[in-house]
């Protein structure tokens, strides 16, 4: 049986739809690794957008992603080969 090959995500960037987004800040309250920050950015309907901070602090748990009621939050993410035992014997 040979062993499963992991895949670690690659989080790509983050991103906020400003137009959709309505201040509610779950996303800065519920993020494990504080990606996102408050900031004095107004959107067209006058509510304050957070910024993404830290993308590289971003795991892909998609917390954010799924507590947004606008869904104003996308996260891009790839797939990179990680590693493993198997990888590095040479078949002796």
């Amino acid at each position: 049986m040979s062993p499963v090959k992991r895949q670690k995500k690659i989080v790509e960037s983050v991103e906020i739809n400003g137009n959709l987004c309505k201040g509610c800040d779950i996303c800065i309250e519920f993020c494990p690794t504080d990606v996102f920050e408050k900031s004095d950015n107004l959107n067209r309907r006058g509510y304050y957008v957070p910024i993404v901070a830290r993308v590289e602090e971003c795991t892909d748990c998609r917390i954010c992603d799924l507590l947004c009621p606008e869904l104003a939050i996308v996260i891009k993410s790839s797939r990179q080969r990680r590693k493993t035992k198997a990888d590095t014997s040479h078949g002796d």
